[in-house]
């Protein structure tokens, strides 16, 4: 049969996605993720029932629009401070990453967070790998019905928690309640609620490690991030090859075995359904379960820990011990990538220290270029926003300089109150022989905010006068 003869076949190119069961598992690592669990989620839910100066500490107003952040009061100009979080964020990332790998995954990423509190409910309601295997090749009973409401039931509640806490960053949480009973459901703060709590039941209860190996790019541009001298987690080959099962304290040499005896606990436990003994592979997201579970194994044996272990590639290629490879862990990019961030956080933090507590727009009215008076006088018009971005009232006021004998007629004390915008129109005006001493067109004026009780200005911004021919 020739090519041209043979049937046309459909072949698909998508495959079922195998259902990963995640053994529990404890040890060191276990309880170092589970405390990240708890100091992220308690800064999570509970910063925003903390009282700063009589109102929520952490309120994002979009109403106002204003942002506070404990003493910190932020306007939408001041959006270059949430670029400088978004390139610290950027470096430390890269940093971290090419220190040790995908730490930040393991540990702190809200998708592993999640996941690992939805899996300790699953484990509660419906047992251990096994027993969830089981259930689900179950038909339906009582008894699945049962504990797949019990899941359901506990995941619905922590994404609902979740959701409302979210809610609350920018509607005042302790007012939420009210304000949901009040606007009903078709307002968004009820929108955004369940719109959370829907994303987070479906990503930490369904999606899981799909979210980190197919949506999240974090996985793809680490391979960029990290080299041989990179702190990842690895199985020793030398050591654990050949593989195969032993009764226990059997001393590997004397079956001529390996130390690994191929219990395959270390792919059990992982939430990505990886084998680490293959390799490092981009769906690892470094939580060193498998860690546990083989010291785990290895204590059992009476062999030495550490046969899947943290440390670098040439490091166990190279029988480097731990030493000397923490000391190639500082390589040219290290050290560029730590500047760097270190450079950042400096100038966002020198920044913010320097940031002045009252803020100064100045626009030129279009509609009205310059204008001469009935004395003579030659007037400007400006659309001028002063904003106290502090905590406290304060009192302000205007001044021009650059110009000799140039007045503006807001020069009376202003008083604002904490976060307020006062919008002005503002009018300079300089005398006839003093403009007539002036080439015509632009001239350089400077427009000053001075506190009350202050000798320097708060703020000066540079504006055009113009002088017509």
């Amino acid at each position: 049969m020739t090519v041209a003869e043979q049937p046309i076949r459909l072949v698909s190119l998508y495959e079922k996605q195998a259902k990963i069961y995640p053994r529990a598992v404890r040890g060191r690592f276990d309880n170092l993720r589970w405390l990240m669990v708890a100091v992220t989620q308690g800064v999570f839910f509970g910063v925003p029932w903390l009282s700063w100066n009589g109102r929520q500490a952490v309120y994002f107003d979009l109403d106002a629009p204003r942002f506070h952040v404990f003493g910190l009061v932020l306007q939408p100009q001041d959006l270059i401070f949430l670029a400088g979080l978004l390139v610290i964020s950027a470096l430390a990332l890269f940093f971290f990453t090419a220190l040790a790998g995908r730490l930040w995954c393991g540990y702190g990423c809200p998708q592993t967070v999640y996941s690992l509190v939805y899996q300790w409910i699953e484990h509660r309601a419906e047992g251990d790998r096994a027993a969830r295997m089981r259930l689900d090749a179950q038909p339906w009973s009582f008894t699945k019905v049962r504990r797949r409401s019990l899941k359901h039931a506990g995941w619905l509640v922590v994404a609902l928690a979740a959701g409302y806490t979210f809610v609350g960053y920018f509607v005042p949480i302790r007012e939420l309640p009210a304000h949901l009973a009040q606007a009903g459901v078709a307002s968004w703060p009820v929108f955004w609620l369940f719109f959370y709590a829907g994303v987070l039941y479906f990503h930490a209860g369904y999606m899981r490690e799909q979210i980190c190996k197919y949506m999240c790019p974090y996985a793809r541009i680490q391979s960029t991030l990290i080299d041989g001298d990179s702190l990842v987690i690895a199985y020793d080959g030398a050591r654990g090859e050949p593989r195969g099962a032993r009764p226990r304290r059997t001393d590997p040499q004397s079956v001529g075995l390996g130390s690994c005896t191929d219990c395959t606990l270390c792919v059990q436990v992982c939430p990505a359904g990886i084998d680490i003994r293959n390799g490092l592979q981009n769906e690892c997201i470094g939580c060193a379960a498998c860690i546990d579970a083989c010291d785990d194994v290895m204590v059992k044996m009476g062999y030495p820990t550490g046969l899947v272990r943290y440390a670098t590639s040439n490091g166990v290629e190279q029988r480097l011990s731990r030493a000397q490879m923490l000391r190639r862990l500082w390589r040219p990019r290290v050290l560029v990538y730590g500047a760097l961030l270190g450079a950042a956080g400096t100038a966002f933090a020198v920044g913010l220290a320097m940031r002045s507590p009252v803020s100064l727009d100045v626009m030129r009215d279009r509609g009205v270029m310059a204008r001469l008076g009935d004395d003579g006088r030659v007037e400007n018009l400006y659309r001028v926003k002063i904003t106290n971005r502090g905590e406290r009232a304060t009192e302000v006021r205007l001044s021009v300089d650059g110009l000799r004998g140039m007045t503006l007629d807001h020069a009376e004390p202003l008083a604002l109150a904490p976060g307020e915008a006062r919008p002005l129109t503002l009018r300079l005006s300089l005398p006839a022989e003093a403009a007539a001493a002036l080439p015509p067109g632009a001239q350089t004026v400077h427009l000053a905010v001075t506190e009350s009780g202050h000798a320097e200005a708060a703020v000066q911004e540079k504006t055009t006068f113009l002088v017509p021919r």
